[in-house]
């Protein structure tokens, strides 16, 4: 697998986020799936085996937030990598799963794709 054909799952509640988000990692060359809750996120990574980075918010309503989904991502799909933003919660390295990198909203574009590059090459 080549880093640009890597595939990415956004998980965002907020539509005009995600659709954001999804045109953001479509323009750094990347494939973009999208899921607006954990449980919709958990559903896609259940039916697909494609999904290389999963960057989702952190407050979502649903069975559980981002920083659960990503717990149960690393405990169930542990190659699948972690990018983690919130708008309303800061969140320290330590509850985050190993890993997982974070960043506030607004984050910078480019900052977010140097993210996903950098974790889909490691």
């Amino acid at each position: 697998m080549t880093i640009a054909r890597s595939t990415i799952l956004v998980v965002e509640d907020e539509s005009l986020i995600r659709m954001s988000a999804v045109d953001l990692t479509i323009s750094a060359g990347f494939r973009a799936v999208e899921a607006k809750n954990a449980d919709e996120a958990i559903g896609i990574l259940e039916a697909r085996h494609d999904i290389h980075l999963v960057f989702t918010d952190v407050d979502m309503p649903g069975s559980m937030d981002g920083l659960k989904l990503c717990h149960h991502i690393r405990d169930r799909w542990p190659p699948v990598k972690l990018l983690v933003a919130s708008g309303k919660t800061v969140v320290a390295e330590s509850q985050l799963p190993d890993g997982a990198m974070f960043f506030s909203k607004p984050y910078s574009n480019t900052s977010i794709v140097e993210a996903m590059t950098r974790l889909l090459a490691a």
